[in-house]
């Protein structure tokens, strides 16, 4: 075993511990099974789902074995933790859906064929759904003082507000509870790992393990993942930013951690990547004195994009990144191409008019990068006008299908920074 303790330490990753003194030196001295729920609120996870996905990457790194929990029965109630309001409730069609999509991204993470301590996935709709509501009253329910319940944080805080919490969400904690104690008996999990808004379900967890088996678990919390201002992560002017390249481009992906704030980019590294210590340490150093800028962002955005998209999608963000410093446009589809540019202007214009020979400067006209075409002959000039990053000399010159740069598009530059995107229906 490695000391995976005290590289969790140091990496800032350890919040709360059942037993600060016994779990570092359980750790080292065998191989041992925990668990991580994932809530399937949408068939994606999202960036704050990345730091309790990297910690079961770790410990199974370490040698330990990972389960990955997908509440199906858990995500049709919503944990109440950290809300301040009642979720809606998804329908079965929608939640299987969501169940379906985050499996395939927990594989993206975990190896479920190693030898020795292969990562396990479940579903806790699997077992919940044997139970019939007398028979969890009694099994489960009875075991639950209500006075232990009041007293987490969350259900406590949301009691004390004015919309108050459903029966619904309040039981939340039983069924999650029941979780740790099937995966101890049926599995041998002895950890359940989260982040700090699950201590109250953990802990419960445990104490119903020692009520109903005398079973005698241990859990752990990090932080969550938040800003230096103390904000989530994870969010921008556009929504979340998600795992899943279907709704966060790799090339979005990318940026998010490209641009990164100084003050957030060293906890960034010790919570999400792989990175090792000496170059995170190496890294802070010359961040501080002076070294190139941005390093460190970049070391970050390449580390997890790879981790999440693989090889070929951090390839496509870092591709997409260097057209806007200059790269010729070409190998790109619409998709990533309207990407990429999705924040620039953008005109429609019919195919036929391209297939017919376009001017040159009645495209940057129609872009709307320019107004007059004295001005756009001027420029063209003076070298200018690039026709997807290539510039363009000719005054004259028309525009035909073979200027496309994807399918459909062309992308139009005036200067140095003024982009425009042609669409051709």
């Amino acid at each position: 075993m490695t000391d995976l303790y005290e590289d969790l330490v140091w990496r800032g990753l350890i919040h709360q511990s059942t037993d600060e003194t016994f779990i570092p030196e359980w750790l080292r001295t065998g191989s041992r099974t925990l668990y991580v729920g994932f809530d399937p609120t949408a068939d994606s996870l999202h960036v704050g789902s990345l730091l309790p996905l990297m910690m079961l990457r770790r410990f199974q790194r370490a040698g330990h074995k990972p389960i990955a929990l997908v509440g199906g029965a858990t995500g049709m109630i919503g944990d109440p933790s950290g809300k301040s309001e009642e979720r809606n409730l998804l329908s079965v069609e929608k939640l299987q859906a969501n169940v379906a999509g985050v499996e395939r991204q927990l594989r993206q993470f975990l190896d479920f064929g190693a030898a020795s301590n292969a990562a396990s996935l479940v579903n806790n709709f699997d077992w919940m759904r044997s139970f019939s509501y007398l028979d969890f009253l009694r099994d489960v329910g009875k075991n639950f003082p209500v006075n232990v319940m009041l007293a987490k944080e969350s259900v406590k805080n949301r009691i004390e507000r004015e919309s108050g919490i459903s029966y619904t969400e309040f039981s939340y904690m039983l069924l999650q509870a029941y979780d740790f104690v099937h995966l101890s008996e049926k599995h041998g999990c002895e950890l359940q790992v989260g982040g700090s808004d699950q201590w109250g379900n953990i802990t419960a967890g445990i104490d119903l393990g020692r009520r109903m088996r005398g079973a005698k678990l241990f859990g752990l919390t990090c932080p969550l993942l938040t800003t230096s201002d103390g904000s989530k992560m994870g969010k921008t002017e556009k929504g979340a930013v998600w795992l899943s390249a279907e709704r966060t481009s790799p090339y979005a992906f990318y940026q998010y951690w490209i641009n990164v704030a100084d003050a957030d980019v060293s906890r960034c590294l010790r919570f999400l990547s792989e990175v090792s210590r000496e170059e995170i340490e190496a890294l802070d150093a010359s961040r501080t004195g002076g070294g190139p800028v941005g390093e460190s962002q970049r070391r970050l955005a390449e580390s997890l994009t790879e981790l999440t998209h693989g090889p070929q999608g951090l390839a496509s963000a870092k591709r997409a990144s260097e057209i806007f410093f200059g790269a010729s446009i070409q190998d790109l589809d619409d998709a990533q191409l309207g990407e990429i540019f999705a924040d620039v202007p953008s005109q429609e214009l019919p195919r036929a008019q391209l297939e017919a020979g376009l001017p040159l400067i009645d495209a940057v006209v129609a872009s709307g990068l320019s107004k007059s075409k004295g001005e756009v002959r001027r420029k063209i000039e003076e070298g200018g006008v690039y026709v997807n990053n290539v510039r363009c000399a000719d005054k004259d010159r028309k525009l035909g299908t073979g200027d496309l740069a994807s399918k459909t598009m062309l992308v139009l530059r005036l200067g140095r920074k003024n982009y425009a995107l042609l669409r051709f229906a």
